[in-house]
């Protein structure tokens, strides 16, 4: 009913990796050793590294009162922290530790909160002095000499600290407890151990160039679903690019009133070149050549642009293009343009921006020149409220003798039908 094979002779001369059709030895193979071309070195270093990993933590004890009276021996936790790949904790003790104390000192003390052993550390515990006079009381371990070395814990729940923290007496009448709290800062630094060899190898690793693939989606114009409208020239995007980089446009094209069938959007109140900037940057991380893009190039020019991109930044919640724009326009302020910018400065929020540029106009050599410029008659009618700070820094510069302009609330010619100045266009 069949014939059989039946196998005779020697073991098979197949090898495992040809039988399994496979041009490697298998993982369970040991290497066949091989000469090196090159060497090793007749000698060899390596370096021991100790250092520690710092963590801190600000444990605030509310109610202190409240918990006076709580017992010897017990405490007020805090919540555990992680400082090294451990878990530590405070522990206040509002009536202190030891009953040989007769309740008559709080105790202090840093526990390990998990599992470990001879986990050797720094410490240090301070009471924080809330009047503001900086006398902290500090029991530290850091920056003076240790003559038995870091502090050891041998299991968890050991704890380092004072049982005699503090005299209670004398700490109910001081500046550390306002407003019945206590605020304490816990700084913990796990020493850490290990060797470091000789690399013998090197892999150069380039920079990441990913907004480089992120900005060519841009320029390629492939996949775009969705057009922008910016005083009739159209700027094809993407809107996931888009809701990644801004929650205005993520709540714009994906939030809960976004219409399906949105294919373009018009926009407003931003030229068409500062939309294209703005463009640029979201996809490359990086502000555009403006002479690129202008066809112009002065520093007016990239003035006024960066005027338009702060303001536009700060529509879409690009924070760092607004930072961006403000430290162009920190570096290139000047009479013709610097009452514009401050006035944006005001209506953005630009505080090192606008300190900047309070500062200039309030020179002696630049208050009247700043004066006559158009943009110092639109910051009069946009932030009348920064006279008076300009006021204030013309005073510390020494200059008394300010025109009446300043004090002037006149609506100039020149504005729109609402009164306002009309800023110049890029």
């Amino acid at each position: 009913m069949g014939t059989g094979r039946t196998s005779r002779g020697g073991p098979s001369t197949a090898t495992p990796s040809t039988a399994a059709g496979r041009p490697y030895p298998p993982i369970s193979a040991p290497p066949h050793p091989t000469p090196s071309s090159n060497p090793p070195p007749s000698e060899t270093a390596s370096t021991s590294v100790t250092k520690t990993v710092n963590g801190s933590h600000h444990f605030k004890i509310a109610g202190y009162s409240l918990a006076k009276g709580i017992g010897v021996g017990k405490y007020i936790a805090s919540e555990s922290f992680t400082v090294g790949g451990f878990e530590w904790a405070i522990y206040f003790y509002p009536d202190g530790k030891s009953a040989e104390d007769g309740a008559a000192y709080v105790s202090l003390f840093i526990a390990l909160a998990s599992e470990g052993t001879d986990v050797r550390a720094l410490f240090e515990l301070t009471l924080v002095d809330q009047s503001g006079k900086g006398q902290d009381k500090v029991h530290t371990h850091f920056g003076r000499s240790l003559e038995g070395g870091p502090y050891t814990l041998k299991y968890r729940g050991s704890m380092w600290g004072y049982k005699r923290f503090f005299k209670r007496s004398g700490l109910e009448t001081s500046d550390y407890l306002k407003d019945d709290c206590l605020l304490v800062n816990c700084t913990v630094g796990v020493v850490q151990s290990h060797t470091e060899g000789p690399k013998i190898y090197r892999i150069p690793v380039p920079k990441s160039n990913m907004s480089q693939h992120i900005g060519h989606l841009l320029t390629s114009g492939k996949k775009t679903d969705i057009t922008f409208d910016v005083d009739g020239e159209m700027f094809p995007a993407h809107k996931v690019v888009l809701a990644a980089r801004s929650p205005v446009f993520r709540a714009q094209l994906f939030g809960p009133m976004k219409d399906k069938n949105m294919r373009c959007i018009t926009i407003e109140d931003v030229e068409a070149p500062v939309f294209k900037a703005l463009l640029h940057f979201m996809y490359w991380d990086e502000l555009p050549d403006i002479e690129e893009l202008t066809g112009l190039n002065t520093t007016w020019v990239s003035t006024l642009m960066a005027q338009h991109l702060l303001a536009a930044a700060d529509r879409y919640a690009l924070e760092r293009l607004k930072l961006l724009s403000e430290l162009k326009l920190c570096e290139d302020v000047a009479i013709n343009t610097v009452a514009n910018t401050l006035a944006l400065a005001e209506q953005h929020h630009c505080y090192q921006l606008k300190t900047v540029c309070l500062k200039f106009v309030a020179l002696p050599e630049n208050l009247k020149a700043v004066m006559q410029t158009d943009g110092f008659d639109y910051l009069q009618q946009s932030c009348p409220s920064l006279l008076t700070e300009l006021l204030e820094y013309v005073a510390k510069v020494g200059e008394h003798t300010v025109s009446p302009c300043l004090y002037s609330n006149e609506v100039l010619d020149g504005g729109d039908a609402n009164g306002r100045r009309v800023k110049p266009r890029i």
